[in-house]
């Protein structure tokens, strides 16, 4: 079986995360905020929960861990703290704590359908597939224009060996607008699961059109030439 793995497919760099919006301001120093009482709280919240997104993407996962939990002492009740959250506790290697935030996230909101994301997601990561299906599906009942959740799911049904299932969810994702690198790298890689090399070779193709030659490769643009090499290799030996 293949180890399963999760893309991050928003161009922002903010995989499933469900951050409040905030007024655009000028970039300041990196410190953790002081709380202002009254009317001001609502935009302290802002300042502390861009802060903890801008700390998590520079892999500042502790800091960022410590500004969420800033905002969840305030507001105890607010699912979307304890899903964020518990996404920053799984990309830093913390997934009991990350599943235990998803589950209150949940408890707090149960229509939050990144939180079953991010949760199907952590059950995926642990070989629990049926309990991931399960919360994809949810997420997808919920909300069925978040592609993340059809990838995932794609992704899923792609180790369980069900290809033609995973075909359809890529082929939807494409459809409500996933960055088309994305989705022809691992649509690519189904066909070529499933035998289909012709389609596989013309999806990869497809996925590596969209990456910079002059710039550095991505994560996703290597996965997909290691991929292409297996396919051409045999043709070539």
């Amino acid at each position: 079986m293949n180890t399963h793995t999760f893309i991050n497919v928003n161009r922002q760099e903010d995989q499933n995360i469900q951050w409040l919006p905030m007024p655009r301001k000028k970039q300041r120093p990196n410190h953790l905020f002081k709380l202002v009482p009254g009317k001001n709280q609502k935009y302290s919240d802002q300042r502390l929960r861009a802060s903890a997104q801008r700390k998590a993407k520079q892999g500042d996962y502790t800091n960022a861990i410590a500004l969420l939990t800033q905002l969840i002492c305030l507001h105890p009740n607010r699912a979307v703290d304890y899903n964020n959250r518990g996404l920053i506790y799984f990309q830093s290697g913390q997934p009991e704590k990350a599943l235990a935030d998803y589950n209150k996230a949940l408890e707090l909101n149960p229509q939050l359908d990144s939180a079953y994301n991010n949760r199907a997601n952590y059950y995926a990561s642990v070989g629990k597939l049926s309990e991931a299906l399960a919360d994809y599906e949810q997420a997808i009942d919920l909300n069925p224009g978040n592609f993340r959740t059809w990838i995932n799911q794609a992704i899923t049904f792609r180790e369980l060996g069900l290809h033609d299932l995973a075909l359809e969810n890529f082929d939807m994702a494409l459809i409500l607008g996933c960055p088309e690198e994305h989705i022809y790298g691992e649509r690519g890689r189904t066909y070529h699961l499933r035998g289909d090399w012709n389609c596989a070779i013309s999806d990869y193709q497809k996925a590596l059109q969209w990456f910079s030659p002059s710039g550095s490769a991505s994560s996703l643009s290597r996965k997909v030439e290691t991929w292409m090499n297996q396919l051409l290799k045999p043709l070539s030996a």
